[in-house]
């Protein structure tokens, strides 16, 4: 299987695309000044305690309270605690690892024998916020790494059950025990199977001086403030997927370019040369064939072979997908065996959904009608094997008489939605249009004033593509040539599937809109 990571950058967001064998299956799309990401570590004032819900409501400066239940404050509270006492506010650092670590706080008890109202905490996103719901948060804190996870205030140290070697197990702990300074636990990840005490080490230390970094801003730190920020979702996303080695890492744009090179050539040296700065004209998502795969993919009916079809709806408790099977029934099988053909063949399509829009929560899946025990147990044994790939924690139930199966899926952030519904570009939704006859000549106007009052040498028109094979027709006569010798510019006309037939945009030699 070839995997490639598609980077696009508009300025406010950057689109990350995920593609298995060209086909997209997850889409990230990172706001450039994100917050309250999954993993961002806060100064946070206890804002009302719940007695009723076991619970607190905490402030950590987003709009709506953050929620803390007592199951998540953590068996390191006590200790932690004690770490904001004797940190914030003071000028001289403490030696974390002579910290002397409080008694466990135990499973069963009451956040009101805990916590006040006012009290200063450290916590950690878990989930961000959704919906109407501010973020829920943890104060049982841990910091991920390429290798593993350092958990503050602890001890132990726990290996992935991802890794099935007791030989590999038994090294990889013995390591990870002799590099850990006290107060340190971790857990180690499937990723560092095989990697050298150096490998890990290096890690370990990068995780501790990001810990440590935090400690220092709580020194002088106002509640809600933000200690620790987790890395952007780009280098997340390699620092949790690279192991599984992508083919290519495209980018469109410099500076992430650059992040992402200079990222990898720290963890992983040897990689370096997938990432590729990609420069051509069309633009990036077209190129890769991911725009017309948002379009089909993001909509309420999703197509798959022969003519079935699924059916996507979401409501505030769960999301419910419907499995047709359209006009593709064959006469010469029977009704059984069409509805089995027809639901194995909607798993895989199920399953990229989830991951395509990052659905959380409960999913339930009306596939058709299944009359006997065995096909039943066909469909569940496709969808585990389907979702095994998936990073999120899931369930998979079995399919009920009625034909119904339920999933339930993680969920830490919001589900992925693009609308691919477009206002008519034609008449901007009046009804009305301007004489289409006239476009090449609102184009050519444009043109002029562009090089004529500007005094640009240069300019990329990005245009729906039949509209440029119009204007590019005739190569040395086209319309295009024309232009650039009444002009004296140099004029190109490119492509663009995201345009609608008579929308069209003007870039610069450097690529920016004007």
């Amino acid at each position: 299987m070839t995997k490639e990571l598609v980077i696009h950058s508009t300025g406010t967001e950057i689109d990350i695309a995920l593609l298995e064998d060209g086909q997209l299956v997850e889409l990230n799309r990172e706001k450039t000044k994100s917050s309250f990401t999954v993993g961002d570590i806060y100064l946070g004032k206890v804002h009302k305690v719940m007695g009723g819900l076991n619970a607190a409501f905490v402030d950590v400066g987003y709009q709506k309270d953050a929620f803390l239940h007592y199951l998540d404050l953590g068996s390191a509270f006590h200790s932690l605690n004690e770490v904001v006492k004797q940190v914030n506010g003071k000028h001289q650092k403490i030696d974390f690892s002579a910290l002397k670590i409080q008694n466990d706080l135990g499973k069963e008890g009451k956040i009101s024998n805990v916590l006040t109202n006012g009290q200063q905490i450290i916590v950690q996103i878990a989930k961000e916020p959704i919906s109407t719901k501010g973020p829920r948060i943890t104060s049982d804190i841990s910091i991920a790494g390429r290798h593993l996870v350092l958990i503050p205030l602890s001890n132990k140290v726990h290996i992935s059950q991802k890794i099935r070697s007791n030989e590999e197990k038994k090294r990889l702990r013995s390591i990870v025990e002799s590099i850990l300074p006290r107060n340190y636990g971790a857990i180690v990840r499937t990723a560092a199977e095989g990697k050298t005490a150096e490998d890990i080490e290096a890690d370990i230390t990068q995780l501790i001086a990001k810990w440590e970094g935090a400690l220092s801003a709580l020194q002088q730190a106002q509640p809600p403030q933000l200690l620790l920020s987790e890395e952007s979702r780009t280098t997340t996303i390699l620092r949790d997927l690279l192991n599984d080695s992508f083919t290519h890492i495209h980018v469109d744009n410099e500076q992430i370019f650059h992040e992402v090179k200079e990222y990898i050539s720290a963890i992983e040296p040897e990689a370096e040369k997938i990432v590729k700065m990609y420069h051509g004209n069309i633009p990036i998502f077209d190129q890769f064939d991911v725009t017309k795969q948002i379009k089909q993919l993001f909509g309420r009916t999703v197509v798959f072979k022969r003519g079935a079809y699924l059916i996507v709806e979401h409501t505030e408790a769960l999301h419910v997908i419907d499995v047709n099977s359209g006009k593709r029934a064959k006469s010469d099988e029977t009704q059984e065996a069409n509805a089995l053909e027809c639901n194995l063949n909607a798993v895989p399509e199920i399953a990229r959904q989830l991951r395509l829009k990052d659905m959380g929560g409960i999913i339930v899946i009306d596939f058709i009608d299944l009359h006997t025990a065995q096909n039943r147990n066909a469909v569940l044994e496709a969808m585990r094997k389907a979702m095994a790939n998936d990073r999120a924690k899931h369930n998979i139930l079995p399919l009920t008489k009625f034909g119904l199966m339920q999933i339930t899926r993680q969920r830490v952030r919001p589900e992925t939605q693009i609308v691919i519904n477009e206002k008519c570009p034609t008449c901007h939704g009046t009804g009305e249009i301007a004489p289409s006859v006239l476009l090449d000549a609102q184009i050519e106007n444009q043109v002029a004033y562009y090089v004529r009052e500007k005094h640009y040498k240069l300019l990329k028109i990005h245009v729906h593509p039949y509209v440029a094979a119009y204007i590019n027709r005739g190569g040395l006569f086209s319309k295009r040539a024309k232009w650039c010798v009444r002009y004296g510019a140099v004029i190109k006309v490119i492509p663009n599937d995201s345009l609608g037939m008579i929308e069209y945009k003007f870039y610069n030699a450097l690529g920016d809109a004007i």
